[in-house]
């Protein structure tokens, strides 16, 4: 199946946008009459049948909608980007694929990567909920300091992944199914303890994600995958 995707569907808007329609037309070689089935990035799927095959603003009326199938729990990632950005469009890419819900990038002490521009990892995870056959998109957030996130959270289980090999706790060991859950994950530097002692104040529970020492956006994966497991 190839998706389509246009957030605008819910506001009625029943063209693709120049990239979308380019690719209908001139790639796939789409033409008036042939459906076509497109995502809203909302929840929804949408059959469409073309109505004029036009390579910059190709125009469909919808035949049908289905919802996509909703999930137990939600699913947040917190993390702080790495200095190379590809590894952290990569992290982007597969847990959209995998499952994600939210996506917000921190600022820490440690932080390699202290600016970080989200437009292009949205449309990384635009192309990921397509390539999965999923109708929802992730909340892609900017980049905030760790304080201020912390102090922001309200979420019903609040994790901090940290690197203290004396510590038992497992991630696996703690997640509860149908939770609003989030894992915060730190540089590669990890958290200052100062960090550590702040995000324990706001009421998160260290825990492990086993006995490996890992990259921070193979952390964010391994989380990711754990918090699916229990939803």
């Amino acid at each position: 199946m190839q998706l389509f995707y246009q957030p605008e569907l819910i506001n009625g808007v029943n063209t693709l946008d120049s990239e979308e329609s380019r690719h209908a037309i001139k790639v796939l070689r789409k033409k008036e009459g042939d459906a076509i089935d497109l995502v809203d990035g909302h929840g929804k799927f949408y059959t469409a049948e073309i109505r004029k095959a036009d390579f910059r603003k190709c125009e469909f009326e919808i035949v049908s909608t289905k919802e996509e199938p909703k999930r137990n729990g939600f699913r947040h990632l917190a993390i702080a980007p790495t200095k190379n950005l590809d590894r952290t469009e990569w992290l982007v890419e597969k847990a959209v694929e995998m499952g994600v819900d939210r996506i917000s990038f921190v600022l820490c002490q440690n932080s390699e990567r202290t600016v970080l521009k989200t437009e292009r990892l949205v449309k990384k995870a635009v192309s990921a909920m397509k390539q999965s056959l999923k109708a929802t998109l992730p909340q892609i957030d900017e980049m905030m300091k760790l304080k201020q996130f912390i102090s922001s959270c309200e979420t019903a289980e609040k994790f901090i992944a940290y690197v203290d090999f004396d510590n038992p706790v497992h991630l696996k060991d703690c997640l509860k199914t149908e939770q609003h859950s989030i894992i915060l994950i730190g540089p590669e530097g990890d958290f200052d303890p100062s960090e550590l002692d702040l995000a324990l104040e706001h009421g998160f529970q260290k825990v492990s994600l086993g006995e490996s020492r890992l990259r921070t956006e193979t952390a964010g994966l391994a989380a990711v995958h754990l918090l699916n497991l229990f939803s």
